[in-house]
Parts: structure tokens; sequence; C-alpha cells
């Protein structure tokens, strides 16, 4: 009996001081991690370097940003304001994946797991956003120059920044309150962070959740996708013809490199929480750890060295001896 006891982290119950009543948590095993006991230590050297790598690559960029005044241009402020998203999100998941790692045995508060899920959901549909602002902001660029000072004002700028923070808040914020209020029939996650396959937790599935999930993932997802492949058909299809803006073109396709590669991986959760198949678990961990690694580690890299501007910058700061 005190085996079967033990066995059985589901619930917890707390008396707090200033209550008689008891507090329940639910906490859920995270069931994502593959033969980690047994290499826990290596892991944790190559998640820990991994969390050093993303914080030092995208915060010298955006510090080269934020102090050169020459950066200081809506595409700029735009890919600034991306690799800050990715400064957050590698912040409130790492901490925890390298807490996981050194543990016997990997569980989290149902509390703590949607709040993970409402800040990667967040933060991933704002860069799909943001990119949609950075497209928009190369097509006024070379197709409309004119026009392009009385267009991206700072006004404006500020208007896409906060759109593209606030909605994705917003509108996420309503599926997380209803989700920690229906009653849970499993408690094993399959996975590392807490994302779309919350929903398979619960006992019935929530039809309002299910539909508002669709909304906003056409909304904030789908149509920001569509915009901003438009946006470039139009750009390269202006250009063709055009050796001066053709040159300009090419500093759409670190933009597009993006897109695409997020929208794969992002696209790969969207799949696993939607279809009844139970992917293996080697596969999700691969794709999980190809959005929480991989890109966050991909975007510095490709608009440092993509983008003349800030890699001019770069040069100068990690080879200052050297003519640029």
């Amino acid at each position: 009996i005190k085996t079967l006891h033990r066995l059985k982290p589901t619930t917890v119950h707390f008396k707090t001081s200033l209550m008689d009543n008891n507090l329940n948590v639910t906490y859920l095993t995270l069931d994502g991690y593959v033969e980690v006991h047994k290499y826990r230590y290596l892991y944790f050297v190559i998640m820990f370097t991994a969390y050093i790598l993303i914080i030092c690559f995208n915060s010298t960029i955006v510090c080269l940003i934020v102090i050169h005044k020459n950066l200081h241009k809506p595409m700029y402020i735009f890919i600034a304001a991306l690799l800050l998203n990715s400064v957050l999100l590698s912040t409130v998941l790492y901490p925890k994946i390298l807490f996981d790692v050194l543990s016997e045995k990997q569980i989290i508060s149902y509390p703590a797991c949607l709040f993970q899920w409402f800040i990667y959901f967040f933060l991933a549909r704002s860069e799909f956003l943001l990119l949609a602002a950075m497209s928009y902001d190369r097509y006024v660029s070379i197709c409309k120059p004119l026009q392009y000072p009385t267009i991206m004002t700072k006004t404006n700028i500020c208007i896409f920044l906060v759109v593209a923070w606030i909605l994705p808040a917003c509108t996420f914020a309503a599926p997380i309150v209803i989700s920690s209020n229906i009653k849970l029939c499993n408690f094993k996650f399959k996975g590392i962070i807490c994302s779309s396959s919350v929903l398979k937790l619960h006992c019935v599935m929530s039809r309002v959740v299910y539909i508002y999930g669709l909304v906003v993932l056409v909304n904030l997802l789908i149509f920001p996708v569509l915009f901003v492949l438009f946006t470039y058909i139009r750009i390269f299809i202006i250009t063709y013809r055009s050796e001066v803006r053709r040159k300009a073109a090419q500093t759409c396709l670190p933009h597009l490199i993006v897109l695409i590669n997020y929208s794969c991986l992002f696209g790969f959760d969207v799949l696993i929480a939607r279809l009844e198949t139970d992917f293996p678990t080697t596969v999700r961990l691969i794709m999980t750890l190809q959005v929480i690694l991989y890109h966050p580690l991909f975007n510095p890299i490709i608009y440092g060295l993509k983008m003349k501007e800030i890699y001019k910058h770069l040069r100068k700061l990690f080879c200052p001896g050297k003519i640029v």
C-alpha cells in the first residue's frame, strides 16, 4: 500500500498557515525524455551550452541594433524584436529543462504547464506577426520607395510591435483560462515542454477551445504566412527585371528562410494536437528540440551573416583590426 501511494504523485495536499482548507495541486509526469538517466550529465552540458549560446548570440545582435543609430530602421527593429522573443522563450523553457535532466522524475504542476504553454504559443504567434510586419516593410521599401518615409513612421512601427505582442497574448489567454477549469483524466504528458498536446489530457475535449483554437490558428498563423508569401511574390515579380532593386530584394531572403523553417517546426506541434495518431516519443523529442534549440540559434546566425549592416558591426566588434 505504501508503494502504491508513492507512485501516485498527481495530487499533493498543502496546508497553509492562513487557511484550514486543503489546496490541491495537480502534477503531470513529463514522458518525453529518452534515456536521460543514462547520459544525464552529458545532456545537461549540451543543453546548458546551447542556452548560453542562444542568450549570447541573440543578445549581441539586439545590443548592436540598440547601440548603433544607423541600425535604427524598421527592418532592424523588427529583427531585434524577433531575436528578443527567442531570448524570452529560452529563459522560460531552459531552466525547467535543465532541472528535469538532472532529476530522477520529470514532473510539472498543471498551472505551471499552462503558463509554459501560454508563453510558448504567445511568442510563437508573435513571431509570425513580426515576420509579416518585416515583409510589409520590405515591400514598401522596394516597391514604393518614395512613400516609405510616410508609411513606415515611428508611430506605425510602434503599432506593429504592440499588435505583434499584445494580440497573441490576449487571444490565447481565453483557452488557458478555460483549460484551467477542465477536469483531467490523463496525467502523463508526452513531451518535454507543455504545448497543444495538453488538450489530450482533458477528460472531454472542449468544443469551445477546439473551435476557438482553429480561429486563432487561421488568424494568427495561416493569414500571416499567406501575407508574407504574397508580399515576397509581389517583390520578386516587380524586381525580376530590375538590377538595382534585385539587390535590395536579397534582404528578403533571410526573412523567407526563417519563415519556412519556423512554419514547418511549429506546424508539427499543431498537427500532433489536432490528430488522433500518437507520434513516437523520439520523433516528438527531436521536433521539440528543433524548436527550442535549432530555431533560436539559427535566427541570429542568418541575420548576422546575411544582413550586411549587422555583419559589418559584428566584424568591427570581434575583429577590430580588420577593415570591413
